[in-house]
């Protein structure tokens, strides 16, 4: 017969064990990710070099806020403007950093923020033209202490 605390001990080292296993699993996304969440962006469309100015350091001593910052070249008119500009990182736990949604009315098309950086990798931004177009711009940014990472497996 097993004890209450015999147990606890098998319950506790399992859950302990399920839930190193989940986690460790997600403790990154894959290139291979960042390029679906592209796709999910742009629908299969292409995506041209230019247009965007991503400004990122490109040494990052904690990536646990990380300046970025993103002006895309439009003159914001009704019939010429951005409507969305994403990021989307190669190595965090989720590709998808942040997406925000312009109009016309917003006079230019820039934003500045921080975001987590779980480790050294590609950031991509990728800015929606109003006829549909897509232009980007990356940086490979190196991160000497990470973020996103999983309480307990520091």
């Amino acid at each position: 017969m097993t004890s209450r605390r015999d147990f606890l001990i098998a319950a506790a080292g399992t859950a302990g064990g399920i839930s190193l296993a989940v986690t460790s699993g997600r403790a990154h996304a894959t290139p291979a990710e960042m390029q679906d969440a592209v796709r999910k962006v742009t629908g299969g469309a292409p995506v041209r070099s230019g247009r965007v100015k991503l400004d990122v350091p490109p040494l990052i001593d904690n990536g646990n806020a990380v300046p970025l910052s993103v002006a895309v070249e439009s003159p914001m008119t009704p019939s010429d403007h951005v409507k969305s500009i994403y990021v989307v990182t190669e190595r965090n736990p989720l590709p998808n950093v942040v997406s925000v949604h312009l109009g016309p009315r917003a006079g230019r098309a820039r934003f500045a923020t921080r975001v987590r950086l779980a480790d050294t990798q590609t950031v991509l931004a990728i800015a929606e033209m109003s006829d549909g177009s897509f232009w980007s711009d990356s940086v490979h940014v190196v991160v000497t202490l990470s973020a996103c990472l999983e309480d307990g497996l520091i």
